[in-house]
């Protein structure tokens, strides 16, 4: 859920671009075998049948009889088989589902016997290793103090997933325990998957903490992809792998079930190649559940997304340029977002440029306390929803496996921020409330709200985050800068969607608002995917071209 988390990284100054660095530059970061690996990667995959292919595609594929779900999900555990492990060896599927096949096969004969149940029958589904699933599948965070460990019954979200039809094929690998784990740690390492790469450029990050969910769906190992985020960790990913994120308000998906961060900023959310399949998946994902008490408004507000698709659908709407803070920390991310800023003009948006967001940056040193204090609790009390069996009962555990097993789990970061955590106090400290409330005011009534409200707004508009920086092992992430936070702490919508490549790596604009402008942000972001179309499938090279388009 953390590991996108572009603002806490710059608050803990660790902001260090390296330049479009060659894969020999950190040839002693990754293990010789993948080295070897890389001189037999083609510039393009062997052509596969499902490339960039949609859900209503498939959907129709299938009524029309010349497709079963069972084919489909063959194809993509062949994919996942050739790509993942074998060839540009991209780690971000942690485990396939044993039943896969079989609940395919149920899905096609209830097709035949009862029709599909909805746009999502037979639709393989792939979820991030934090979700919960009443299956052969574990839920691990990608912590070996976790594995084997099978859920009881589904997450709020996978049980709607199953209801809808969608077969649930995989586990995606993603930066262990979310990346709230350690100041320095790599994006899209675990411990049990190992890292995850760019399927753009394999020597370059692919952000986290849904790193798995966004270089599986952008690479074509699945469908759909559902994430999480607590700050930067749908819209981030999405960002390098030039897909579509949605961050959706807090409270209108169900957590129940999904191993924590923060119960004030986490979210689950979609990860797909179009803003269509993303509202879609939101569609089926998004509902009150009795077991997350912050989604008891979220029938009021949940709806079909797919209705609000229009080709021209900014016309008219007014979008603020959050330029002061989220401009100028990468020339290539500026000349993107200012050609961006042209087609939203062209088509009808009116621009309010700038409309900084106040306060942002101000909240830093609170939003970590604020979650350092809830990922002790609520990590608590996830764990004891495990039973008796257990492997670890609360954080001390965990933090005391990793000491007992620092090979396997801490060979190239620590556990900092885990040992901060357990040194916080209960929700009731008064250090916690105060935090809790400055976050708030600042990001909402004193943040998003009121430059909204001034400038009569519909949208924020800024760059989601700068081009993938090179994996490093040694010294941790490398952000330049990004504009998740305003909306994570504030717990309000965002929607990132591709704006176009720099030096062959993709970047993305993000779409950000009010608590529940989920249709408005949707509605402007597919208007712009429309007018550009700027999502390309990657071609798993071994590190970035020279040219800056």
């Amino acid at each position: 859920m953390r590991g996108g988390d572009l603002e806490r990284r710059a608050f803990l100054g660790r902001a260090a671009w390296l330049g479009a660095a060659v894969l020999t530059q950190h040839s002693s970061q990754f293990p010789s075998s993948w080295l070897r690996s890389l001189t037999s990667v083609r510039l393009r995959a062997e052509p596969f049948q499902f490339d960039e292919v949609s859900v209503s595609a498939l959907q129709r594929e299938m009524q029309a009889g010349r497709l079963t779900s069972k084919a489909i999900t063959e194809h993509y555990l062949q994919r996942i088989a050739e790509l993942d492990r074998k060839g540009p060896s991209l780690c971000s599927i942690i485990e396939t589902n044993p039943d896969a096949l079989g609940l395919a096969e149920e899905l096609d004969r209830e097709w035949k016997a009862k029709g599909p149940r909805g746009p999502l029958h037979g639709i393989p589904v792939i979820l991030k290793d934090n979700i919960d699933t009443a299956d052969r599948m574990t839920t691990t965070a990608g912590s070996l103090a976790l594995e084997g460990s099978i859920a009881s019954r589904d997450a709020g979200l996978a049980a709607r997933l199953r209801a809808g039809g969608a077969v649930l094929l995989a586990k995606a690998n993603m930066s262990e325990w979310a990346n709230i784990r350690s100041t320095h740690s790599t994006s899209g390492w675990s411990a049990r998957g190992g890292q995850c790469r760019n399927p753009y450029a394999l020597d370059r990050n692919p952000c986290g903490s849904s790193s798995g969910s966004a270089v599986a769906i952008s690479a074509n190992l699945g469908v759909v992809a559902v994430g999480t985020e607590t700050d930067g960790s749908i819209v981030c990913p999405a960002s390098t792998t030039g897909i579509v994120g949605i961050k959706p308000t807090v409270g209108l998906v169900s957590r129940a079930g999904i191993i924590p961060i923060s119960h004030t900023q986490d979210t689950a959310g979609p990860l797909c190649r179009s803003v269509a399949d993303a509202a879609l998946l939101l569609s089926i994902m998004a509902g009150a559940d009795p077991r997350d008490s912050a989604t008891a408004g979220a029938g009021r507000h949940s709806q079909d997304y797919t209705k609000v698709l229009k080709p021209r659908g900014v016309r008219g709407k007014r979008s603020g340029v959050a330029r002061a803070k989220f401009f100028g920390y990468s020339d290539a991310t500026d000349r993107l977002a200012d050609a961006a800023l042209d087609v939203l003009r062209r088509e009808g948006a009116v621009l309010v440029d700038p409309a900084d967001v106040p306060h942002t940056g101000d909240y830093d040193e609170a939003e970590l306390d604020v979650l350092l204090y809830e990922f002790k609790t609520d990590l608590a009390r996830y764990l004891e929803t495990l039973g008796p069996k257990a492997p670890v009962k609360d954080l001390q555990d965990v933090i005391a496996f990793n000491e007992q097993h620092r090979e396997q789990e801490m060979p190239y970061f620590g556990q900092e921020l885990f040992l901060q955590a357990q040194k916080k106090g209960p929700l009731t400290s008064p250090r916690y409330a105060k935090a809790l409330r400055r976050c708030r005011q600042l990001s909402r009534e004193l943040g998003i709200d009121a430059v909204m409200q001034k400038h009569r707004l519909d949208a924020i508009v800024a760059p989601t985050g700068n081009p993938a920086w090179p994996t490093d092992l040694v010294n941790g992430d490398h952000f330049t800068g990004g504009s998740s936070t305003p909306a994570a702490v504030a717990g309000y919508p965002a929607v990132s969607v591709p704006m176009g490549f720099a030096y062959g790596l993709p970047v993305n604009l993000s779409f950000f608002g009010k608590a529940w402008t989920e249709p408005t942000l949707i509605r402007i972001a597919y208007a712009y995917e429309q007018a550009t179309k700027h999502r390309k499938p990657p071609d798993f090279r071994a590190s970035v071209t020279l040219s800056p388009a």
